[in-house]
């Protein structure tokens, strides 16, 4: 498929193709960017290019066009200046990391599992394996994971260990989807990417910006369960929304779009109605459960102090589900710019870091056999 097939089937591409593909999306939650953007901003620079995740000026401005920092300001609109510097800096190296995967990486699911492997073991205190060079992604990984957690409870601790595992160990799951002979369904691809969205990590920061963590008992049970699962679904359907074009230029097949047109045989402008359709009903539904929430807590007897903290997590969940939208719009990542970026085989500058490089006369790993395509049936609603 190439990156004129939106147009050709009835949605322009580029800039215009993008807010079309939008328009009818429903995201009725405020929209709000917290102040600090311009430090933070200057600060990630920096820290991106101490630990060499960004070399050359080329480098240098091709990021700065993506406006990340923005989209933290939106996720965490009270956070002050250090919390919003962490979080820069964290999604700094997530889509840097991301983009790694852009390139014959992104097809070899072995050595995704080796990098993987070199980033759990710094979740888990253990050494890098012998003989394994410090290279860029591991070691500001390294710096992250020990600012992030300094200080939080073992509750905190455990929760956020836990989705970075999934986030990380679902990157092999994409990467089999790439090269593999056969694709997932919309519902199989939904189970990785909710964690490759890398959005229960976010929620996660919610809490500790916010200086409380919630009970266990709360964040694992109804509806506060359901609502993140929500928001990670969301999250996902507006950014293949947003990158299709980006998809549709580089051939890559982990969008939901794609899958439900590959699954069906439909038209593109039905599938793209379908998913956007998916996105509004979820919105619906979690708008339902966030009415209810305080009659809820209040039977319970949720100590009020809990139940203020309840309201600011759920605060943060509109949050990333809005600025995901609104920055997606405002970025250089998914405009005639971004798409440009990553056509005919161009890599990002940031792309290919040691961590990330196939090894010299590499070939590609064998096809992972997996569960047939079978019927890509509506998306559930």
């Amino acid at each position: 498929m190439s990156m004129t097939e939106v147009g050709a089937a009835g949605d322009t591409a580029g800039r215009e193709g993008l807010l079309r593909r939008t328009a009818r999306l429903e995201m009725p939650f405020r929209s709000t960017v917290g102040p600090g953007v311009g430090k933070a901003r200057l600060h990630t620079l920096r820290w991106l290019r101490d630990f060499g995740l960004l070399t050359g000026e080329a480098a240098f401005e091709e990021y700065d066009a993506l406006r990340l920092e923005r989209a933290m300001a939106r996720f965490y609109p009270r956070a002050a200046d250090e919390d919003l510097m962490l979080a820069t800096d964290v999604n700094g190296w997530f889509f840097v990391f991301d983009d790694q995967f852009d390139g014959p990486l992104g097809r070899r699911p072995r050595d995704v599992t080796r990098l993987v492997d070199r980033l759990v073991r710094v979740m888990d205190g253990r050494e890098p394996p012998a003989g394994a060079p410090a290279g860029p992604l591991v070691e500001s990984f390294r710096d992250l994971w020990h600012r992030i957690n300094e200080g939080m409870p073992p509750v905190w601790r455990d929760r956020f260990r836990g989705h970075w595992h999934g986030y990380l160990l679902a990157h092999r799951r994409e990467a089999i989807n790439r090269c593999g002979d056969r694709l997932p369904t919309v519902e199989e691809f939904l189970a990785a990417r909710r964690h490759t969205i890398g959005i229960q990590p976010c929620l996660d920061l919610a809490e500790r910006f916010g200086r409380y963590t919630l009970p266990s008992a709360l964040h694992g049970g109804h509806p506060l369960k359901e609502m993140r699962r929500i928001t990670d679904e969301v999250a996902i359907f507006v950014n293949d929304i947003v990158s299709l074009d980006k998809e549709l230029a580089v051939g890559d097949v982990n969008n939901t779009v794609v899958l439900l047109r590959h699954g069906t045989g439909r038209p593109l402008p039905d599938c793209l109605r379908e998913i956007r359709a998916a996105a509004n009903g979820r919105v619906a539904r979690f708008r339902e459960l966030a009415a209810g929430l305080p009659a809820l807590l209040g039977a319970a007897g949720v100590p009020g102090k809990t139940r203020t903290h309840v309201e600011d997590y759920v605060d943060g969940m509109r949050n990333v589900m809005r600025g995901s939208l609104d920055w997606s719009l405002e970025s250089r990542r998914y405009d005639d710019a971004g798409v440009a970026a990553v056509s005919g085989g161009r890599l990002r500058p940031w792309a290919g870091l040691p961590e990330g490089a196939a090894p010299e006369g590499a070939v590609p790993d064998e096809a992972v056999p997996e569960r047939g395509i079978g019927a890509a049936g509506p998306v559930r609603p």
